[in-house]
């Protein structure tokens, strides 16, 4: 049985290594455009230069799997075909591509990895002084903003979101507002309508919603914004956000032999995020086992448990959520939130080296 996965992100790895494990017969092809894998909850890390996160695919995969570098332009009619014009067949294929970014001009996005590069070289080159504009309120930005401001005590930070931290409990709100703070970030509740970036990516103009405006020595691109097109350029059906639609079983509606997992897949319910990723993934690969034995695959369900954001080394927030994914009241901070952040970064990417993975079922 042969078996490509498409993409090696944490939903595409912990597929590939659960499968390998599950079903020893299969031959096992992962494809990505790039040689390594990267923990995308650490770019913050990586930006600021507080850790090195990316590792050599081949470093994580059980022995006997083959790992490919390329692009691929279509899956469809039972082969995986790269841009390049080579062809892998399979009797199964896992949709794993993750989610993109679509920048507003003038900034840097920071949540794939050849961007995140950029945004690594450029903060490492500002001079003590300059500011850094951080684009996006939700956790990502957040991480960043307190990262860059964290490791970087001689820069100044602002952070510009439509509402920053808006997303959690009032409570967990204000205690990220106060860590941010803390850590001399600028807060702006306003939106960004255009960027206008200087010579070599500094010396840029920020414009507000509210008809503001104010430099910037680097502005970066903190918001998740879309899927790749693979799924809708191969013929599979997907939604609105070009996301794949799947049953209930995570195969697509399209065709049964093609699984879609994580940020690609348009799983009710699931938003873009590891906590997401690992357990689609998991859950696709005991599905195609089960199909192998000939047992009656089983339908997916999960539930979330929080929302971590990581305020530079030191400091954390952790919101508890209900499974559904809404916030309670409950939320932890400081020391306890950060144990708690780094042990899920730690077993998101155990997961992705391993296969293991377990999760809670959704709400009833």
């Amino acid at each position: 049985m042969k078996v490509v996965v498409v993409g090696a992100g944490y939903a595409g790895m912990i597929a590939t290594n659960r499968l390998a494990k599950k079903v020893s017969e299969a031959e096992i092809t992962v494809i990505n455009p790039r040689p390594e894998f990267v923990p995308r909850v650490r770019l913050h890390q990586h930006i600021a230069g507080t850790g090195d996160i990316a590792a050599p695919i081949t470093s994580l995969l059980r022995e006997g799997i083959t790992a490919r570098v390329g692009n691929v332009d279509k899956i469809a009619d039972g082969a995986v075909a790269l841009d390049d014009g080579e062809q892998f067949a399979y009797d199964y294929a896992f949709l794993a591509v993750g989610s993109t970014v679509r920048p507003l001009s003038g900034t840097i996005p920071v949540g794939v990895w050849e961007s995140a590069e950029r945004a690594r070289a450029a903060c490492a080159a500002l001079p003590a002084g300059s500011l850094v504009t951080v684009v996006g309120g939700g956790p990502t930005g957040i991480e960043t903003a307190a990262e860059i401001a964290a490791a970087r005590t001689d820069l100044r930070v602002r952070i510009v979101g439509s509402s920053v931290a808006g997303g959690f409990s009032p409570g967990a709100r204000r205690r990220i507002r106060a860590g941010l703070e803390r850590l001399r970030v600028d807060i702006v509740d306003d939106g960004v309508t255009k960027v206008v970036a200087g010579e070599g990516e500094s010396d840029g103009l920020v414009h507000l919603r509210s008809g503001r405006a104010f430099t910037s020595d680097l502005s970066l691109w903190a918001m998740v914004s879309g899927v790749p097109d693979l799924a809708a350029r191969s013929g599979l059906a997907v939604n609105q956000e070009g996301r794949a639609l799947v049953d209930e079983f995570l195969r697509s509606v399209t065709d049964e032999r093609i699984f879609a997992v994580g940020d690609c897949a348009a799983v009710p319910g699931s938003r873009f995020a590891c906590q997401t990723a690992g357990p689609q993934g998991a859950h696709a690969a005991d599905t195609l086992a089960r199909i192998v034995r000939g047992l009656e695959p089983e339908p997916y369900s999960m539930g979330y448990v929080g929302v971590g954001v990581s305020l530079g080394r030191k400091d954390a927030v952790v919101q508890i959520t209900r499974r559904d994914d809404t916030p309670r009241r409950a939320y932890l901070a400081a020391g306890p939130a950060v144990l708690l952040k780094e042990a899920a970064c730690w077993g998101a990417e155990y997961g992705a080296r391993t296969g293991a993975g377990a999760w809670l079922p959704g709400p009833k």
